[in-house]
């Protein structure tokens, strides 16, 4: 049996919003029926979808999209190459991260760790190498795949609800906006301290950035933890605020916990989550649970068991 998100009625056969992702009964499964956010995206007056990643949108004799991406020769319309991205950010990360970690296989192993610390790792001693700003979020310890499972894990089970609420142009920038000032706030606090230390890398700082926006918008979302236990949202994040405050004040401790883990870079990116879920948590509708295989219109299944969004690594 599964709640009505709308009434609280208890359906045996809920229907499942392909906007939001919501659990509604027959009554409110519409989205105009549950007041969905999704019919927010509904811009256009032709009825058609613009491509989520331009603003411009404008009909003129037939569906046109304009802005930069028309001037440079991209279709951003519902056809085009870009389009397809709408709704589908989050396993386009993942699918960076995994390219990302080959790449720096390659260049570890190929080149050497002097040009891998250039191109992928954000450095107090180098913080005027701005592309790393961006690569650090995408780049994991490498030979390290549970830090990029931990990680990924997180994003790909609850990035994709953050993605519903806020749409896709929005969770891109909150993506990388939370990920980037993680990790420069980890390596200001190296440089303020002791004038620089190791690097970082890894989206652990995005990843508790979702944990936190969730657990603002709904504290006693259901997740089924390894496919088998029910806990709140809440308490998972909770954990992970512990043993990170526990770490930042206790770096002694940091063999006990895992390793060289950026402690910092994760209060953070939790602290972001927690801000932007407040500033929006009055327009968006959250489902009550999460659970493996109840996606459907390309909503989310459920966590089977989150690792820890930290990893192994300093970030």
């Amino acid at each position: 049996m599964s709640e009505c998100d709308a009434c609280g009625k208890e359906e045996n056969m809920p229907y499942q919003c392909g906007h939001c992702g919501g659990t509604y009964c027959g009554e409110h499964r519409l989205p105009e029926a549950h007041d969905c956010p999704g019919l927010n995206d509904w811009n256009d007056p032709s009825g058609v979808f613009d491509s989520g990643f331009d603003d411009s949108v404008t009909s003129s004799g037939g569906n046109q999209s304009g802005g930069m991406a028309s001037r440079v020769g991209l279709d951003t319309g519902p056809g085009g190459v870009l389009g397809y991205f709408r709704g589908n950010v989050t396993y386009l990360f993942l699918t960076v991260m995994a390219i990302v970690f080959a790449l720096e296989h390659i260049v570890l192993l190929g080149v050497g760790s002097q040009l891998f610390q250039t191109l992928f790792v954000l450095s107090p001693d180098h913080p005027e190498y701005v592309w790393t700003w961006v690569t650090s979020v995408f780049s994991h310890q490498p030979f390290s795949f549970y830090h990029i499972l931990g990680n990924g894990i997180i994003i790909y089970f609850f990035g994709q609800l953050v993605e519903q609420q806020l749409g896709s142009k929005k969770y891109a920038i909150f993506f990388l906006a939370s990920g980037m000032l993680a990790g420069l706030g980890q390596i200001g606090l190296q440089m303020v301290q002791s004038g620089g230390g190791y690097g970082v890398l890894g989206a652990s700082g995005a990843a508790l950035a979702i944990l936190g926006f969730l657990t603002v918008l709904k504290p006693d979302l259901r997740v089924y933890l390894y496919f088998l236990i029910p806990v709140p949202i809440w308490a998972i994040t909770g954990f992970y605020l512990l043993l990170s405050v526990f770490g930042s004040l206790s770096p002694g401790a940091a063999g006990l916990l895992g390793g060289n883990i950026a402690h910092t870079a994760h209060l953070i990116g939790l602290g972001i989550g927690l801000w932007y879920g407040k500033k929006v948590k009055d327009r968006a509708r959250i489902p009550g649970q999460l659970q493996f295989g109840r996606g459907g219109g390309g909503g989310p299944g459920g966590p089977g068991g989150p690792g820890g969004p930290g990893g192994r690594g300093p970030f």
